[in-house]
């Protein structure tokens, strides 16, 4: 992709936290594929190279060692991003990590850091990002990668839940606070994902409980009417459509990308 790319995101910048692999990789493709020029942000170099090698020379700028439990990384994170594209119009909040346990097990330590990368870790980046995003209204955007377990429960997965819970009362009180700057405030809420992170928790299981990778996926795809996991190029095109100029009317929703799913409550 040549650095004159045209299209609906045309001059604009976006900035994808966990951007070297799964949902946030297939984002920031989708992005600038609609022409904006990414930071491809994350905590670790390599992954996210091979993404800019994708997206191509001129449209994406790799800012590694991001992570977003460190407020000083992030500021100097964004400051690099910054020089190199200009100030962040678009913020995708997609970094996060997901253990499981029973909640008897799931250790003090664990628990912190979920929240710490999944909940605080999304406050960090859009506080330090929102300058920007203000200024760049109308069409400064805010989508925040939850999930339909900040829409429902899940066993085995408290400390997540909780997490993603947060995510998505946190986007819906931005979004008020937002409303009439002409900055919109989204969450998308994928269901079970081809993702590194579904592949782990199969392997998990097969090596845990003895069943095959097959009944180990049947876990994950019962919940989904269409009998599927959802893929990372589907909930990359739900962000990119919040992320375009024609979406100013949506805000404050959080959006289920999980097959019909049916959501508690």
């Amino acid at each position: 992709m040549s650095a004159e790319a045209t299209g609906p995101l045309a001059g604009r910048h976006a900035l994808v936290t966990g951007a070297g692999s799964g949902i946030g990789a297939a984002i920031a493709q989708a992005l600038a594929a609609a022409g904006a020029r990414v930071t491809l942000a994350g905590r670790r170099e390599a992954p996210l190279r091979v993404v800019a090698e994708r997206i191509g020379e001129g449209r994406a700028f790799v800012a590694p060692g991001f992570d977003v439990t460190d407020r000083a990384a992030i500021e100097a994170g964004l400051a690099a991003a910054r020089a190199a594209f200009g100030p962040v119009a678009i913020l995708v909040n997609n970094a996060g990590e997901a253990p499981s346990a029973p909640f008897e097990k799931t250790s003090f330590e664990t628990w912190s850091r979920v929240l710490a990368v999944d909940l605080t870790g999304v406050f960090n980046v859009t506080q330090g990002a929102l300058p920007d995003i203000r200024a760049s209204a109308p069409g400064g955007r805010v989508v925040n990668v939850a999930s339909t377990a900040g829409l429902t429960g899940y066993a085995y997965v408290s400390a997540y839940c909780a997490a993603k819970h947060g995510v998505v009362g946190l986007t819906r009180a931005l979004a008020l606070e937002l409303a009439k700057t002409g900055v919109t405030v989204n969450a998308v809420c994928p269901g079970f994902t081809d993702t590194p992170i579904i592949a782990e928790a199969i392997e998990t299981i097969v090596a845990k409980t003895g069943r095959s990778p097959e009944q180990a996926l049947a876990e994950f795809t019962r919940a989904n009417p269409q009998g599927r996991l959802v893929t990372p190029q589907e909930v990359a095109d739900a962000v990119l459509w919040l992320a375009l100029p024609s979406s100013s009317a949506v805000t404050g929703q959080a959006i289920a990308v999980s097959g019909g799913e049916v959501m508690a409550g």
